[in-house]
């Protein structure tokens, strides 16, 4: 590998990865030394409160609508601090999926719409409710799961400080400084191991796999093969842009576009959410938590887009 290519594909996206983990926990800490958590919690509390989620856990909801990195932050401080149970994380983490969705919800339209055109309606339709459905029946679990309201008033509403900005300031750094060494420890060597994954083709394997081995899928338009195979081996562009050539071409109606669009985002997501979250997840949780977030947050997406689009498939 030539100095351009190890700058252009390890240096460059690393630098970048760390610098975005970097600002959101900085960001994080200064707002938890802030007492903002305070403020941001009461524009989820009725919903976390519905499903028995402690204050953290609505700031961060509500945060995770501006950066994902900085909500996971936020969790992860407040669990290694005690403030959050295992099973609390896992739902505070999960709850988490509306506002992330909605955080890419303006790339994807500017993405599908031009692409797609009336389809893309349906489609951002479904993986919206979808979303919902999830924090629906996040919020449904941690009601039967968790204790009453109570356990958090003594664990995640401590006595406000009276602190100058030079003290908040200095208390941001200092838990900054103690954190980032953990996370670039721990995400720089799973990022190059997941980037040599990926070029020595362990991804494109599993993804050709999946390919070359869908005959369970025979109830599928017959050109649906061609968008979920683009949305397997390349990015979801790719299969967007060839469920688009089909619709203009009158090849595929909408409704078998659509069905096709979210059995491609079915098979190919869980892999590309592990190349793309893992290495970051792990910097900022343990990396065995940090699997598990990934699997459980995976398990209910993909149960979820089936349970929606099954829906769509039997009433259109």
């Amino acid at each position: 590998m030539s100095m351009a290519e190890l700058w252009a594909q390890i240096v460059w996206p690393l630098c970048k990865l760390v610098g975005l983990v970097s600002v959101g926990l900085f960001v994080g800490n200064l707002i938890e030394a802030l007492h903002w958590t305070r403020f941001l919690a009461r524009l989820a509390q009725p919903l976390a409160r519905a499903g028995r989620l402690c204050e953290i856990s609505a700031a961060s909801f509500s945060v995770a609508f501006v950066s994902g990195i900085t909500a996971n932050t936020m969790l992860a401080e407040a669990y290694d601090q005690g403030k959050l149970s295992r099973r609390e994380l896992i739902l505070s983490n999960l709850f988490n999926s509306v506002p992330t969705y909605f955080l890419h919800l303006p790339s994807m339209i500017f993405i599908t719409a031009p692409i797609l055109k009336s389809a893309a309606l349906v489609y951002l339709g479904i993986t919206v409710g979808s979303a919902v459905l999830r924090s629906v029946c996040i919020l449904a679990v941690g009601r039967i799961l968790l204790k009453g309201l109570d356990r958090c008033h003594a664990v995640d509403m401590p006595p406000e400080e009276k602190l100058s900005a030079r003290q908040i300031l200095d208390k941001t750094w200092k838990r900054f400084r103690r954190r980032i060494k953990k996370i670039v420890m721990i995400t720089v060597p799973i990022y190059i191991g997941v980037h040599f994954m990926n070029k020595f083709g362990m991804f494109s394997a599993m993804e050709h796999f999946l390919a070359n081995h869908m005959t369970g899928l025979s109830w599928l338009h017959p050109q649906s093969m061609g968008i979920i195979v683009f949305q397997l081996a390349a990015e979801f562009s790719a299969g967007m842009a060839a469920a688009g050539a089909l619709l203009d071409a009158g090849s595929m109606s909408v409704r078998d576009v659509v069905i096709a669009l979210i059995v491609g985002n079915v098979l190919s997501s869980p892999m590309r959410a592990f190349r793309h979250q893992f290495p970051y997840y792990a910097g900022i949780y343990k990396p065995v938590l940090a699997l598990e977030l990934i699997l459980c947050s995976q398990g209910f997406r993909v149960a979820s887009l089936i349970a929606c689009g099954a829906l769509y498939y039997w009433l259109s």
